[in-house]
């Protein structure tokens, strides 16, 4: 049997929440700093997808509004603090914030939230804006720094007629924005990735939908966030147990708190036309028990038993492709994450594995560069 090597991207959306809520403190800072010590105990050199938005918003306002001034510079302070200790910092732009509104310490963030609903001009302004902010902040650590790698807020990133051109002439060659499978349809965020060309090897995108593989490489190489199918058993007993910790989370952390996370998913993140009480019951538990559930690779939503599902899958996709070397990449959203035992034994395991390798995306984007992964492109018919 093939023995191939997995290449293991870790990457992190590192952000407040996408309506502008959230304690900078409590969803940013200090899941970073848990982050940063697991990292440095397992010796993993990961990546932070800093979504630069936000930070422009706060400089922006940071004269009128002195207490932005101190949460930004921390934000820089955190940003520094990840890339002297060996992480890579990448580019994550979420477009509402290019509209915002700060109002009795609260956040009105009214523009899109897709970068492929802007005009051309208004994308490539925040794209550039985003990239040199990274590298102005961290040159002066590593002159050799550059922001090759970006990932779409919300991950939208197709279809569109300029949104990879405009990637590629600000100098980003990898894009982690695609997740075969996904599908969103609310009031913000409308993506159908259920039927791409290509949703596990590296591939040169069709340069207007990332959906589709091109016939003749491009300047931007898409590698998709990894996803499975947790089993039905499995699929039923994270459902549950997600109710659980919701419960508790009421009875240890007060009401307040717990209102917060579940009106920005419920306000946010409902599905248009499945809104219904048994519409949700059933699209979260009676379906998935039946049928399985489509998961995406995001560690913040995972337990230890479907993190476990989910790394078999990941080396079972690498062997059916017959190829030495595979990338995978990983994504999280630490905001969310309240218990980091699950991560750390997920850390342990991989580092004792002989399979895996971990790798950030600067790295993974070099080896693109450098021919040491093959890149899908799609047959020409006729030839």
């Amino acid at each position: 049997m093939l023995n191939t090597t997995i290449h293991l991207a870790l990457t992190d959306d590192w952000e407040l929440r996408g309506n502008g809520s959230g304690d900078m403190a409590q969803i940013q800072f200090s899941p970073m700093k848990k982050l940063l010590s697991l990292y440095d105990r397992y010796k993993v050199r990961a990546t932070f997808n800093a979504e630069v938005m936000q930070q422009l918003t706060f400089r922006k306002l940071q004269d009128a509004f002195t207490e932005l001034r101190p949460l930004a510079d921390a934000w820089d302070d955190h940003v520094r603090e990840a890339f002297k200790r060996g992480q890579d910092i990448q580019l994550h732009i979420h477009p509402q914030w290019s509209k915002a509104q700060y109002e009795n310490g609260k956040w009105t963030l009214s523009g899109e939230w897709s970068l492929t609903k802007y005009d051309p001009d208004t994308a490539y302004s925040m794209l550039t804006e985003g990239k040199q902010y990274l590298e102005n902040l961290l040159r002066p650590l590593n002159p050799d720094y550059k922001c090759v790698s970006f990932r779409g807020g919300s991950l939208s990133i197709a279809p569109s007629e300029f949104l990879l051109d405009l990637l590629a002439k600000v100098g980003i060659t990898l894009d982690t924005s695609i997740v075969g499978g996904l599908h969103f349809n609310t009031r913000n965020v409308q993506i159908d990735y259920t039927n791409c060309e290509e949703s596990f090897l590296p591939f040169y995108p069709r340069m207007k939908d990332a959906r589709k593989v091109s016939e003749k490489p491009e300047p931007i190489t898409c590698v998709p966030i990894f996803h499975f199918y947790l089993s039905r058993h499995q699929a039923l007993r994270q459902t549950l147990s997600k109710g659980w910790q919701k419960v508790n989370s009421k009875i240890s952390s007060g009401k307040k708190r717990s209102k917060e996370d579940d009106d920005y998913t419920n306000q946010e993140w409902a599905e248009i036309g499945r809104s219904s009480t048994l519409a949700r019951i059933y699209d979260k538990a009676i379906k998935p028990s039946l049928k399985g559930k489509h998961a995406v690779a995001d560690i913040s939503q995972l337990d230890s038993r479907s993190m476990r599902e989910m790394l078999a899958a990941i080396r079972k996709m690498a062997r059916a492709t017959g190829l030495n070397e595979v990338p995978v990449i990983l994504t999280n959203h630490s905001k969310y994450m309240k218990d980091f035992s699950t991560l750390e034994q997920f850390l342990k395991d991989v580092s004792d594995s002989k399979d895996i390798k971990f790798v950030t995306l600067t790295e993974l984007a070099e080896k693109l560069q450098a021919g040491e992964f093959p890149i899908r492109k799609a047959e020409v018919v006729g030839m």
